[in-house]
């Protein structure tokens, strides 16, 4: 890909050229993310149409808009006409109101109404990823009927392998295979061929679940149907591997603490990136100071047992790992549907069980290793404290992710970091009573 960069900051339009021919589509679009802006508009140009439109749509939003930019306005326009509508809605939404007003303006009636139709729905609803551009039949039809019209119809063939079957009043009754269309007698009536359970979603339904329904049925299309259950448009499987793919690219973020780029790493500016991390820092740096506070509390404590403070970064350490490991499975059981909220009872009381399993382990190898450099009492404190932290900790880190989801907030938020932060404050509440109750103080 270093070679891309230089050939166009050379302008050696031959070898440019050359370069291009020798490459696939996704080798190319790669290439051009690492072509600086002002740059990138000189080789792309150089692609025939059929292969730019490729190229294109395979770039993210963000490297679209620049490539855009440096882009005359009737390659503008003829990019953006011939990109799908639903590809098109989401290179709009990470582009100045301004901007997209103007583009649009320049595209044909029905791709801008084609458009226009998925921008009214909400953001991240089924509505807003599916395509309206695809192949329906009619129950009534005959086999060879429906042949002719996939024969004439102009569209993605992604969409052509699962065709949505409907009424005459465009109602859905179910979706038939194409190959089962191909090998049925051309008189068969369509409505025959139909079978199975249907799986349909309506246009306001969150596009995330829409995704996983179409992942836990093994489905390669979804209908999309408004209030009356009449066809819409369809989710395509490509659609909803990059919402699932975007979905656990958020719940990564937030689990390191951080929030979520919107933007590929290497188009991101260093200020982009410290914005998206500082809020968590700030946050996490203010739920520290339950920590102080708590050493504050038994600093009486501290100073009558000085080495009682040795111990600390273990047992906080050991606290927020557990705690950390057990939201990070409870939050990944949620997100592939695993666990509903109706299953809170069994994953805490199951996560506290593993829990006191892992505290049992940690003490036994805690005790004589403590009791060897110290004594007796300092070793029970230790290993006593130990698997109490891991049993509180697992509790509340398969707990509090199942109450933020119950009250409307995204499981990742109250992940690692935060728990972490939680659980070193109250296991040291946890460690100090334990002392003070084992040394009599």
């Amino acid at each position: 890909m270093d070679g891309l960069r230089e050939l166009t900051r050379d302008k050696d339009l031959g070898a440019l050229r050359n370069w291009l021919g020798e490459h696939g589509t996704l080798d190319i679009a790669e290439g051009l993310t690492r072509v600086p802006p002002a740059e990138r508009a000189i080789a792309f140009r150089l692609l025939a149409k059929d292969r730019a439109l490729a190229v294109f749509e395979a770039l993210e939003p963000l490297y679209q808009q620049e490539l855009l930019d440096g882009l005359r306005d009737a390659q503008v326009r003829s990019l953006v006409e011939e990109m799908e509508p639903d590809d098109r809605v989401r290179l709009f939404d990470e582009m100045p109101a301004t901007v997209v007003t103007r583009i649009q303006a320049g595209l044909s009636p029905s791709e801008r109404e084609a458009t226009a139709s998925l921008l009214g729905y909400p953001t991240e609803s089924a509505g807003r990823v599916m395509t309206p551009s695809f192949v329906s039949v009619r129950s009534s039809m005959t086999a060879a009927d429906a042949l002719s019209k996939v024969r004439r119809a102009d569209v993605d063939p992604a969409v052509l392998h699962v065709l949505p079957v409907t009424d005459d009043q465009r109602r859905l009754k179910g979706m038939v295979d194409l190959r089962h269309l191909v090998s049925a007698p051309s008189s068969t009536r369509i409505g025959d061929l139909v079978g199975g359970e249907v799986y349909s979603v309506t246009a306001g339904t969150d596009q995330e679940e829409a995704a996983r329904l179409m992942r836990t049925a093994d489905l390669v299309e979804l209908p999309v149907v408004d209030a009356e259950d009449r066809l819409l448009g369809v989710i395509t499987v490509d659609d909803a591997m990059r919402v699932l793919d975007e979905e656990m690219t958020e719940d990564l973020a937030r689990t390191g603490g951080s929030e979520p780029l919107g933007r590929p790493y290497l188009g991101s500016s260093a200020f982009h990136l410290a914005r998206k991390r500082a809020v968590w820092l700030l946050l996490l740096g203010v739920a520290a100071v339950l920590t102080v506070n708590v050493l504050a509390a038994f600093e009486g404590t501290l100073e009558s047992v000085v080495a009682l403070a040795l111990f600390i970064p273990l047992l906080i350490d050991t606290g927020g790992n557990s705690g950390s490991q057990a939201a990070t499975v409870v939050i990944r059981a949620m997100s592939v549907g695993e666990v509903r909220f109706r299953d809170l009872p069994t994953v805490v009381w199951r996560e506290a069980r593993v829990g006191f399993m892992l505290g049992l382990m940690l003490a036994v190898v805690a005790f004589p290793a403590v009791w060897l450099f110290f004594d007796v009492q300092f070793a029970t404190i230790i290993a006593s404290t130990i698997a109490v932290i891991c049993l509180w900790a697992s509790f509340v880190g398969g707990l509090l992710p199942m109450l933020a989801q119950r009250v409307g907030i995204d499981p990742a938020v109250v992940s690692a970091p935060l728990i972490t932060t939680l659980i070193d404050a109250t296991g040291l509440i946890l460690y100090f009573m334990i002392a003070m109750a084992v040394l009599g103080l």
